[in-house]
């Protein structure tokens, strides 16, 4: 290390300096601190350039090259360019530990970082509030729900009102605690008005990454400001108060969205409104058929354990106490189908002509409600006293009911949850 005056050797330490080493030159008298970049390129410069003039790029190569190459370096000259020499010792200083660690190296990430996430900002957007609080209070409800109507984040509140005016009370100690920025107007009509308008005309140059504004007064002046916003392309959002209901503007699309204050949540639309209705009958319908359904096949699987014949059991009068109650799904209960038309069932053919008759006056009767292999069962035993299975297994048509309907070409079974839906294919 030299002397950058005199090019001096001969030098002594001299304390520290932003926690750096300080030297003193014996020779000329001149204090200059330790180079952060020892034996490199830069170390040369600098001594060079006595820290103030700069080294041209032809008096660098003439500085570096005989001092820091080895000969091997210099003979490879004509295989690498001296730019790509030149960069790979400069690499192998920045990437060296003693430069990374060296507070220079830390700054520069510290602001490459700030850098970073000013952009970031710019990039993403922030919303704003300015509320009239001697207009319009907000509470904490209604604070959240204007937050979630804005596509970016609320990060900038500001109130603006005479805080001295005995009618505003407390609010300023609740307003401050919820993180607003609290701007004081003197006493006077329309005071806190002229202030929002004046602040939100210049609201860029305070705030560059806002992108929404939420304009919070029920002053018909203040269109004037919202106006002026939007002029500026940003996305305004006027909110009024009417009542017990907070009407949200959107001044870009007109789209209005109400809140009401004293259920604290938004008041929907008559569409939604019916929407929801139906959502909520359609869920209790399908509620009430699921039970129904769980309902017949117990009573099903109870008559086929106990094998209950009911034209010849004592005790039927219980048995068609229960029964009823498995008919409520169906508007009208099937009675035009006779037992006579039974007591012809021989094979399948006819079973066919029996199921089919009870499906087409199910159809006429309830055309909306959807029949299953256990209603249609429950039918068939309340006609003819026997349970399905019971009647295929003396036909000698199969196993059960469900295995006989899915082989018969003129039904066509559908599953539908852990039931099954009975269509007809061949019309009567």
């Amino acid at each position: 290390m030299k002397c950058p005056r005199c090019e001096s050797t001969s030098y002594r330490k001299n304390g520290r300096r932003n926690d750096k080493q300080n030297y003193l030159c014996k020779n000329c008298g001149k204090q200059f601190l330790e180079p952060v970049f020892s034996h490199s390129l830069e170390t040369d410069l600098i001594a060079n350039s006595n820290g103030h003039t700069q080294v041209s790029i032809r008096e660098a190569r003439e500085l570096f090259l005989p001092k820091n190459l080895s000969e091997e370096k210099v003979k490879d000259k004509s295989l690498r360019s001296f730019n790509f020499i030149l960069a790979e010792e400069l690499l192998q200083t920045i990437l060296s530990p003693d430069c990374l660690e060296s507070p220079v190296f830390s700054q520069f990430i510290q602001k490459f970082q700030q850098k970073a996430e000013i952009k970031h900002q710019l990039d993403t957007g922030i919303s704003l509030l300015l509320l009239d609080a001697e207009n319009l209070k907000l509470d904490i409800n209604s604070e959240l729900f204007l937050a979630s109507v804005c596509e970016y984040p609320l990060q900038v509140k500001i109130a603006f009102a005479n805080w001295r005016n005995p009618s505003i009370g407390k609010q300023d100690v609740e307003l401050y605690s919820r993180g607003y920025q609290l701007v004081h107007v003197p006493g006077g009509k329309d005071g806190a008005d002229a202030k929002m308008i004046a602040f939100g005309s210049c609201v860029l140059r305070f705030y560059p990454t806002v992108k929404e504004i939420l304009v919070c007064s029920s002053d018909g002046i203040l269109i004037h400001l919202c106006n002026q916003l939007q002029n500026q392309g940003l996305m305004v959002y006027w909110v009024r108060r009417q009542g017990q209901n907070l009407h949200i503007d959107n001044r870009n699309t007109s789209k209005i969205t109400h809140y009401s204050l004293a259920m604290a949540t938004e008041v929907p639309s008559l569409e939604k409104v019916v929407n929801t209705i139906q959502d909520l009958i359609t869920t209790e319908q399908e509620s009430i058929n699921a039970r129904l359904n769980s309902l017949v096949a117990i009573a099903t699987l109870f008559q086929e354990r106990c094998d209950i014949n009911i034209k010849e059991n004592p005790k039927q009068p219980e048995i068609e106490q229960i029964i009823p109650v498995l008919d409520n799904s169906f508007p009208e209960s099937i009675q035009e189908v006779k037992k006579e038309d039974f007591a012809q069932i021989s094979n399948g053919e006819t079973l066919d002509k029996f199921l089919l008759e009870i499906i087409h006056h199910s159809q006429i009767n309830s055309p909306n409600t959807k029949l299953s292999v256990s209603k249609l069962g429950t039918e068939i035993q309340k006609i003819t006293g026997e349970s399905p299975n019971s009647i295929i297994k003396k036909l000698k048509l199969g196993s059960n009911f469900t295995n006989y309907l899915e082989s018969s070409p003129a039904f066509r079974l559908k599953a539908s949850g852990k039931e099954y839906e009975v269509t007809a294919l061949l019309c009567k």
